[in-house]
């Protein structure tokens, strides 16, 4: 919630939808948290980052590994299936949703996962100032919300300027994983990170294939059951 007197910058591409969480969940916020929830100062939102915050994710993670980033976690399933498929690779899951967050937390104790660090918070601000600059292998941004009523196509995450933002934050030769059911946002995102310089196409043709790496959720299925076809996108950090 932002503050009365103070406005945030820039245009978010979220709604935050915070309903009642069950018992579990509420322990989840107070017993798992301190382990895998990343402490990160606010600035005039709930979900905001201070531009003046930073972190080192070795420190996080209390080992050095490669490191990729999901945006848009969701109630978990990708990021808990790859930690545990990848134990020697380290993942953070940046999300806004609580109750999601409280569920991955749950599921990562109860396969005793320790290779998992979360975010509450605007992903695009995480990785313009609060991670170090060319620190992570992977940005992973799967089924993004499509905003498809043409008056909301303005919030979309993957817009014009994006590669600069998610570039930062990816080493040269990082690659940027994006999937999504929804056409005209597959044909958006494709048109947007041509153009991008930071990036280039890793694929050949119209799109990739389906990454093996992501598991196929009920989210997903429900899109093929209504006849929408899973657009994958790929591209490469370009070297600086």
């Amino acid at each position: 919630m932002t503050e009365p007197g103070t406005q945030r910058k820039g245009t978010l591409s979220f709604v935050r939808r915070n309903g009642r969480i069950s018992d579990a969940q509420e322990r989840a916020w107070r017993e798992l948290a301190p382990t895998y929830v990343v402490d990160v100062p606010r600035d005039v939102a709930e979900t905001s980052v201070h531009p003046d915050a930073r972190i080192a994710p070795a420190d996080e993670f209390g080992r050095t590994a490669p490191f990729v980033i999901e945006v848009g976690t969701g109630q978990g399933h990708a990021i808990l299936h790859a930690a545990t498929e990848n134990p020697d690779t380290n993942f953070l899951g940046v999300e806004v949703y609580h109750g999601g967050l409280a569920r991955t937390m749950l599921e990562a104790e109860k396969n005793g996962l320790t290779n998992i660090r979360l975010i509450e918070a605007n992903a695009p601000e995480v990785m313009q100032t609060l991670l170090p600059e060319g620190s992570a292998d992977e940005v992973r941004i799967f089924f993004p919300d499509p905003w498809h009523k043409k008056r909301h196509n303005k919030r979309r995450m993957i817009s014009p300027g994006f590669g600069a933002v998610v570039g930062r934050v990816l080493r040269d030769g990082g690659l940027l994983r994006l999937a999504t059911d929804w056409e005209d946002y597959a044909l958006q995102m494709r048109e947007v990170m041509d153009a991008e310089p930071e990036f280039e196409r890793v694929f050949e043709g119209e799109w990739d294939e389906r990454f093996a790496g992501r598991p196929m959720t009920a989210f997903e299925k429900k899109g093929l059951d209504k006849g929408r076809d899973i657009r994958d996108l790929t591209y490469r950090r370009v070297a600086r």
